[in-house]
């Protein structure tokens, strides 16, 4: 795997990203609600999908691999489907009733494979706190159908026998670090070598995703910003790759009273795998 791996960000949208607009105000959480940043990740191979909340069709032919957000959302509890393209609801791949995004959190949101190949959404609470000077935060996600992993860099393991959907983080010394992903305890590596661009004061969170058995594991990688120990840091982060140009999506999202609703959050959101 080459670094492209890690630049299959899209600031357009993401499974799971569920951008609508027109949900009843029942839906919806007071103005005063706390609210979070959120994030989606679309960890699901060869699955793009259209996207339903509450009964309504929002997003069509949404692809693997893309990131979006993150974006400020309330408090609330929506109902989630995800469809092969054109596909009517009631042939849904993916469902999630009563989904929450809590309030004072930064999450992301995988829609993923389970270890057993089946699909689900994962909510997963992002660590941003601040890192030392010269420091970056590595974080590593489990969320492909496929056995324990370590993780190395420069040949060494750092992160011994992950499993789905587990993770694991350290700061590190902030610099370009050769990473890839071997089955636990062997040197037979699963998915990479890449180069990883550890910026100092960022979270870089790389996502295994894809199956073992289907041949198809990859690399996908979420940045969060502003993390730095000197005053002026922002806790909250950006989520998405630096250039891909989400401010500015979610300002002219926001303009039009366009909402991104997500499932999931501090509690784990119930998922329901359909297949046709």
């Amino acid at each position: 795997m080459q670094l492209a791996m890690f630049r299959r960000v899209a600031a357009g949208g993401a499974v799971a990203a569920l951008t609508f607009a027109g949900v009843g105000a029942a839906t919806m959480s007071p103005a005063y609600a706390a609210s979070s940043k959120v994030s989606v990740v679309h960890g699901i191979p060869d699955t793009p999908v259209d996207v339903y909340v509450n009964g309504e069709k929002t997003l069509d032919n949404f692809k693997p691999g893309d990131v979006a957000g993150p974006l400020t959302l309330p408090e609330g509890e929506y109902d989630i489907a995800l469809t092969k393209p054109g596909e009517a609801i009631d042939k849904a791949i993916l469902k999630v009733d009563d989904a929450a995004v809590p309030g004072g959190a930064n999450i992301s949101l995988a829609a993923h494979l389970s270890a057993d190949g089946k699909p689900l959404i994962t909510p997963f609470v992002n660590d941003v706190s601040k890192v030392g000077a010269g420091k970056a935060r590595l974080i590593v996600r489990h969320t492909a159908a496929a056995p324990a992993v370590d993780v190395r860099a420069g040949g060494k393991p750092v992160f011994e026998n992950l499993t789905n959907p587990k993770e694991a983080k350290a700061d590190v010394a902030a610099g370009t670090v050769k990473a890839d992903v071997v089955l636990a305890g062997t040197d037979t590596v699963a998915i990479g070598p890449a180069d990883l661009n550890l910026k100092e004061g960022t979270a870089t969170i790389v996502y295994a995703i894809g199956s073992a058995d289907g041949k198809n594991l990859d690399l996908v990688a979420q940045t969060i910003g502003g993390l730095h120990s000197a005053p002026g840091g922002v806790p909250s982060g950006t989520g998405g790759q630096a250039g891909t140009g989400v401010d500015t999506w979610w300002y002219v999202l926001a303009g039009a009273g366009v909402l991104l609703l997500v499932g999931g959050g501090a509690r784990a959101a119930t998922a329901r795998a359909g297949r046709r």
